[in-house]
């Protein structure tokens, strides 16, 4: 069974709950019908009951009691998650109706503010919105993990056949938030990123933070800010497996990493699966290369670097990516 399909079969051994704001998206309501069916997540779609309950029913049987249906308009609980996001958020807006107001039109942040609340463990959206609009109800609502101190987002990598990281598994960040991250951001993306890996596949991560240079074959800038971040990613997690700077082909490739002696005895070179890259540029560049030169399937944005977990959606998303991205989000939440 493919490191994919385990996700699902993991996601079932411990059920969470997620929320699904977008249930007027057709895919996640087939999604969504799915999940249930199967029994991979209980969820809750935010949208209007009759409609919701409608449109799962023509799709045949399922388990409803792994579906809860919220209308955000109607229910009991609107009051109070507004008033709990006004609090969280009163600093930065005093007009209390503004919270209300947003979170009965933008149920990304409703759903948002149900996993704050401990209404749910985890939220999926992005089908119908963007990554920037994903992510700031993730920040706002969820709030950055103080020892990570950055939200990035990941993507789960596999290429099937590939002889490189885990037999094709990999995970690339950032490849969805800071444009250009400094050392310290870099460091907190590393470490995010290698404990995701972690937690999600049970495998030891080997963190590659990939530059034009291998270990001072050149210099500037860009390869001093890899330099600084491998230093702060150390601190921050000493036990993390990690090395850099390194170039793609040291990183991931045995027989290049042997020639190079600046990397004899490096803990990663040669054996990378997770794999940092220096700027938003790179990484978003190079998902999508890999994804379709290699027909390789990526899972994500997935957020890291937040107290809970989300996962955000490409709005070309088929139906498969909306499963994969509920269990990637139960799994994480089964760690806690």
């Amino acid at each position: 069974m493919d490191p994919i399909s385990l996700l699902r079969e993991k996601a079932k051994k411990k059920i969470k709950k997620i929320v699904l704001p977008e249930s007027n998206d057709d895919r996640v309501i087939e999604a969504g019908h799915h999940i249930a069916s199967e029994k991979i997540a209980k969820l809750i779609l935010l949208g209007n009951t009759d409609k919701v309950h409608k449109s799962l029913k023509n799709l045949g049987k399922y388990d409803e009691s792994f579906i809860e249906i919220v209308d955000p308009k109607t229910s009991d609980i609107s009051s109070a998650l507004a008033d709990r996001f006004y609090n969280k958020r009163k600093h930065k807006n005093s007009n209390k109706d503004f919270f209300s107001r947003l979170i009965r039109k933008n149920y990304v942040y409703y759903g948002a503010m149900m996993v704050d609340a401990g209404m749910a463990d985890g939220f999926v959206a992005g089908a119908s919105h963007t990554t920037s609009d994903v992510a700031k109800a993730a920040i706002h609502c969820l709030e950055v993990d103080d020892t990570i101190g950055v939200a990035s987002g990941s993507f789960v990598m596999y290429a099937r056949g590939s002889g490189y990281g885990d037999e094709g598994l990999f995970l690339f960040a950032d490849c969805a938030l800071v444009p250009d991250p400094n050392p310290k951001q870099l460091a907190g993306i590393a470490v995010s990123s290698g404990r995701l890996y972690r937690d999600l596949f049970d495998k030891t991560p080997y963190v590659a933070m990939l530059s034009y240079s291998t270990k001072n074959s050149a210099g500037g800038r860009l390869v001093e800010k890899v330099r600084e971040a491998l230093k702060e990613t150390k601190a921050l997690d000493p036990d993390l497996l990690v090395d850099g700077e390194l170039q793609a082909d040291s990183a991931l490739d045995p027989s290049v990493a042997l020639k190079k002696t600046s990397i004899q005895g490096s803990p990663v070179a040669g054996k990378a699966n997770v794999l940092i890259f220096p700027n938003l540029d790179s990484g978003n560049i190079s998902y999508k290369l890999v994804q379709r030169l290699a027909n390789a399937r990526a899972i994500g944005p997935l957020m890291q670097g937040l107290k809970k977990p989300s996962s955000d959606l490409s709005r070309g998303c088929c139906v498969d990516d909306v499963i994969d991205a509920v269990a990637v989000t139960a799994v994480r939440a089964q760690n806690g």
